[in-house]
C-alpha cells in the first residue's frame, strides 16, 4: 500500500466496514493472571494511550507493578468496528494501536501514567514512531472525562516546554475523548512477556517529563 495513504487519516465514509462481532482475544493477563476484560475491581480507573507499536508500549505500563491491575492492547480512535490487526495496519480504519491501563489511583496516579507515556516515546513525530510509519503509530491520549483531559493537557504543555528547552520539535500528541476500545488478538496481548526477544520500536527523547509522581489524580 502507498505509504502516503498510511500517513493520512481516512474519512469515516471511506473506512473499512469492520464487523459486529468482537474478534477473539485472551481471557487473562499473561504476566499477572488478572482478567483482561471488565468488570474490573471497584475503585479502579482506566486510561488509554497510543505511543507507537503496542507491544513495547504495553510493557512500559505493566512493569510499573503495584497499582496496575491489568494492561491490554487494542485499537481505538478510529472508525471501523472490531477491526483486525491487518485492517488497522492497512491505514483504512483510522485506529491507533493503543494500551488500556487499569490502575488503582490510590496507589499510582494518572499523572504518573502520563509521565511514563511521554518519557517512553518521541511525541513529536506525527504519524510515526522511529522506523514504524503509519496512522496506527501516532501519539495519542484518549481521555474519559474532564479531569483526565486537564491533566493530559497540562502534562503535554509541561513536556512541550521541556522539549523546547532542548531544541526539539513541537508535540504532535492528539488528546481526544475516548472512543470504543477494541481488544487486539490474543497473540498481541503481553507480547514481549511471551517473546522476550521480540521487536520493540519504542525510543524516548531522553528528556524527563516534569510532572508530579504522587498518587493524587
Amino acid at each position: 500500500m502507498n505509504i502516503f495513504r498510511k500517513l493520512t487519516m481516512p474519512e469515516a465514509a471511506s473506512a473499512l466496514p469492520g464487523r459486529m462481532t468482537p474478534i477473539s482475544t485472551a481471557a487473562s493477563h499473561f504476566v499477572n493472571g488478572h482478567a483482561l476484560q471488565p468488570p474490573f475491581p471497584a475503585g479502579s480507573e482506566t486510561a488509554i494511550f497510543g505511543l507507537g507499536c503496542f507491544w513495547g508500549a504495553e510493557r512500559k505500563f505493566w512493569e510499573l507493578g503495584e497499582g496496575i491491575f491489568v494492561t491490554a492492547v487494542g485499537y481505538s480512535a478510529g472508525f471501523t468496528p472490531n477491526p483486525t490487526y491487518e485492517e488497522v495496519c492497512s491505514g483504512a480504519t483510522g485506529h491507533n494501536e493503543v494500551v488500556l491501563v487499569v490502575h488503582d489511583p490510590r496507589k499510582i496516579s494518572y499523572a504518573r501514567l502520563l509521565q511514563v507515556f511521554f518519557e517512553s516515546h518521541d511525541p513529536t513525530q506525527g504519524m510515526r514512531q522511529g522506523n514504524d510509519r503509519g496512522t496506527q503509530y501516532r501519539s495519542g491520549i484518549y481521555v474519559k472525562d474532564g479531569a483526565q483531559r486537564r491533566a493530559a493537557e497540562a502534562a503535554r504543555d509541561a513536556y512541550g516546554a521541556a522539549l523546547a528547552r532542548q531544541g526539539m520539535g513541537q508535540i504532535t500528541t492528539e488528546i481526544l475523548d475516548a472512543s470504543p476500545f477494541y481488544y487486539a488478538e490474543a497473540y498481541h496481548q503481553q507480547y514481549l512477556a511471551k517473546n522476550p526477544s521480540g521487536y520493540c520500536g519504542l525510543g524516548g527523547t531522553g528528556v524527563s517529563c516534569p510532572i508530579g509522581t504522587g498518587v493524587s489524580a
